[in-house]
């Protein structure tokens, strides 16, 4: 099986990069990057794909931020993810043989959905506004994906991870999904022998996080038990915790003495995202790795690679 990985530096791409040829027998594990393949470009996204022709193609390729970048850089959210959508999937409109696993987020479903979140939500209320340019890019990519199939015949898998984390992810100030930003801010503050550290939000919101290896794990069981009959899937650990009680763990990890504090000015987002995996976990897939070994595992490698 030739699998060619879009986005093959990112968190996601990376951890697939790793773990794919583990998880997959007699794989041949493809990666493309911005170095080889400008996605902007259709021309040059579609002569990699001929020049390949890869059995699967695994779309982890996007623009990702936390809730500060979506909400500040909106249209560049929207307009990057769009065109990086669009190329790959008409790229493969002569290739209805080229089955594809396109990631997804989250935080397409609508802002006021019942928890746990189902697939049946999608499309069925308002989008939470602080990253709704990100999930409308998102929303299309799972639209012209139907298209292709109804019209063409193609095979197309949308997975909707929960929060993911892990090595090789985004660690900064501003730019960060939660916990790689508050590993990176509250690692420097505790070099910096500050007294107090604030996070933003009342920590009052509920979210579930996966370990990214997790998420290799469920696409290398999608890819060895050929589940591409499922549109939409949802990949989550079933488990979820405030921010208030993460940041506490992370302080645990970190071994951070200061003061906590909330900055309640701040925004928080969708008070709760727990997505229902009952669908896939059906399949007989399950997550196997706990937060606080992940956290253990993902500051071990900040402190290594990019303190």
């Amino acid at each position: 099986m030739k699998i060619l990985i879009f986005g093959s530096r990112g968190l996601v791409g990376t951890s697939l990069v790793k773990n794919l040829p583990l998880l997959v027998k007699d794989s041949d594990v493809l990666s493309s990057s911005r170095g080889d393949t400008d996605l902007f470009s259709f021309i040059e996204t579609k002569k990699t794909i001929e020049t390949l022709r890869p059995d699967v193609i695994i779309n982890a390729a996007a623009k990702v931020g936390g809730i500060h970048a979506n909400n500040t850089q909106r249209l560049d959210f929207i307009l990057d993810n769009l065109k990086i959508n669009i190329n790959i999937l008409e790229s493969l409109i002569p290739f209805n043989d080229i089955k594809v696993i396109n990631l997804g987020s989250s935080c397409i479903y609508p802002l006021g959905a019942a928890n746990p979140i189902a697939e049946g939500s999608l499309l069925t209320g308002k989008l939470e506004p602080t990253n709704s340019p990100y999930a409308m890019a998102k929303l299309t990519a799972i639209e012209i994906g139907d298209a292709l199939t109804k019209q063409h015949g193609h095979k197309i898998t949308n997975l909707m991870p929960t929060n993911l984390y892990g090595p090789n992810d985004n660690f900064s100030d501003k730019s960060s999904h939660v916990i790689p930003g508050l590993i990176y801010r509250m690692h420097h503050a505790k070099i910096q022998n500050q007294k107090d550290f604030e996070v933003w939000g009342t920590g009052k919101p509920l979210r579930e996080f996966m370990h990214v290896d997790d998420l290799s794990s469920a696409i290398g069981f999608i890819l060895q038990n050929d589940l591409f009959s499922e549109q939409i899937l949802n990949i989550g650990s079933n488990e979820e915790i405030s921010i208030a009680d993460l940041v506490l763990q992370i302080k645990e990890v970190i071994k951070f003495g200061g003061e906590i504090s909330f900055n309640s000015d701040m925004p928080d987002g969708n008070p709760r995202k727990l997505l229902d995996s009952s669908k896939f976990h059906s399949y007989g897939w399950k997550p196997k790795i706990k937060l606080s070994q992940g956290l253990d595992d993902v500051y071990d490698w900040f402190v290594k690679n990019k303190s």
